[in-house]
């Protein structure tokens, strides 16, 4: 049997000469495929039959880790199905096992989200008079309190920024313009970080980005990135992304009766669908209120014992 790289090879030299592919589409499926085999080297699979429906399922949610479009997910979920077809077909594997993957979307787990009390200890790891403890405060409120995503807080203008109304614009997937409110704790963390840290920052102010580093440039996503991951660990908390606090900031929001079409906007999601995944946490959330303090949510039912 092949190695899974000289499979991929096999696949897209099939891909070029016989499917009648644009050379923008063959280009586009080999970046896919890429990305599909580092994953799958990273979790030890050699050949196309080491691979199981549970690595699909990580492939697919790496897709999602990395904020891509709608577009370019389906896409690599497509390269990826084409790639089975053709492994077996080339009996290279014995059975498909994205046969019973229909979408990508049917894959995506329920997001993880924080408490409102993990939030609380990470934004404490923040405490101080640093100004680039300051400015973190100010981007982690933002993300949390906005529902921002981290590519839209790391590039965002301060023309962008209305202190005064308590509203920001963020340019978004597929180049879409949305309005999002500022919450209050955001917004003081925000008017702090712009009294006081931003102008040591970026003495001149020369720089359109609200958020800054000591250069007086703006910050990269790799850059806060690591910035959150010690900001975590101080906290004591795991597993914590810019992503993370996003779905926190959309199951606290329904949680406490937000209406499902707001959230959507605020996210800015183009289909409601995509919002909707959301409600699996905030439901449950519900029901153990329910069962917790409703008198009827406590009652035993003869004939159910």
């Amino acid at each position: 049997m092949p190695s899974l790289d000289t499979a991929v090879d096999l696949f897209m030299s099939h891909v070029a000469a016989e499917r009648g592919l644009a050379r923008n589409t063959i280009d586009a499926y080999g970046r896919d495929m890429r990305c599909f085999g580092e994953e799958m080297n990273r979790r030890g699979r050699q050949a196309p039959a080491d691979i199981g429906r549970d690595d699909i399922v990580a492939f697919l949610d790496s897709l999602d880790r990395r904020e891509l479009a709608a577009s370019s997910k389906a896409r690599a979920t497509s390269a990826v199905r084409g790639f089975f077809k053709f492994a077996l077909r080339e009996h290279m594997i014995e059975t498909n096992p994205m046969r019973e993957l229909r979408s990508g979307r049917q894959s995506r787990k329920i997001p993880r989200q924080l408490s409102i009390e993990d939030i609380e200890l990470l934004l404490q790891a923040t405490n101080g008079k640093d100004p680039v403890k300051m400015r973190d405060r100010a981007m982690l409120e933002m993300i949390y309190g906005s529902g921002l995503r981290v590519s839209e807080a790391v590039t965002l203008e301060t023309s962008r920024v209305n202190v005064r109304e308590g509203y920001l614009t963020v340019v978004g997937k597929g180049s879409k313009e949305r309005a999002v409110p500022i919450g209050r704790r955001a917004l003081s963390a925000l008017r702090r970080y712009l009294e006081e840290a931003r102008p040591l920052l970026d003495p001149t102010n020369s720089s359109p980005a609200m958020f800054v580093g000591r250069r007086g440039k703006g910050i990269t996503r790799q850059g806060f990135w690591k910035r959150l991951r010690g900001y975590a660990l101080a906290a004591g908390l795991v597993d914590v992304s810019p992503h993370v606090l996003r779905h926190s900031f959309a199951t606290h929001l329904l949680e406490g009766g937000a209406d499902l079409r707001s959230v959507q906007m605020m996210l800015g999601h183009a289909d409601l669908s995509t919002t909707q995944i959301y409600t699996h946490v905030a439901g449950k959330h519900l029901r153990d209120v329910h069962t917790r303090h409703h008198p009827r949510g406590r009652m035993r039912i003869k004939g159910n014992e």
